[in-house]
């Protein structure tokens, strides 16, 4: 049984780890489209597009930032399928201490071992 609920430890450690990397990565993504937005309105400028209304136009309608975009979309995914596995095992594990201290309380109860 110890076994058993090591393996289950690590494997959650190991969980938690994956995501921390996705949301890093995801994390990234969300601050760099910032900074994309403004590189390609600035190419926008030189290209003579002079209203920031227009440059902005052009820069989120850039192959560059729409790739961004779908790069940000499955690390939003990665993190949020990681964060709810997580989650879901935290609950399992709640469940898991109530079983057991249930069986504790029951085996004091009435004196089984």
């Amino acid at each position: 049984m110890n076994e058993r609920i090591e393996a289950r430890l690590q494997e959650l450690r190991d969980m938690a780890s994956e995501f921390a990397s996705a949301y890093a990565a995801r994390t990234y993504l969300e601050e760099m489209k910032k900074s994309k937005l403004a590189i390609l309105m600035k190419e926008a400028e030189v290209q003579g597009h002079k209203t920031t209304a227009a440059q902005e136009r052009e820069a989120r309608a850039h192959p560059e930032y729409l790739s961004l975009l779908e790069g940000l979309k499955v690390a939003t995914e990665n993190s949020e399928k990681l964060r709810w596995q997580l989650e879901v095992a935290k609950l399992g594990v709640g469940v898991w201490q109530t079983t057991e201290s249930t069986r504790r309380m029951e085996m004091q109860v009435y004196g089984k071992s």
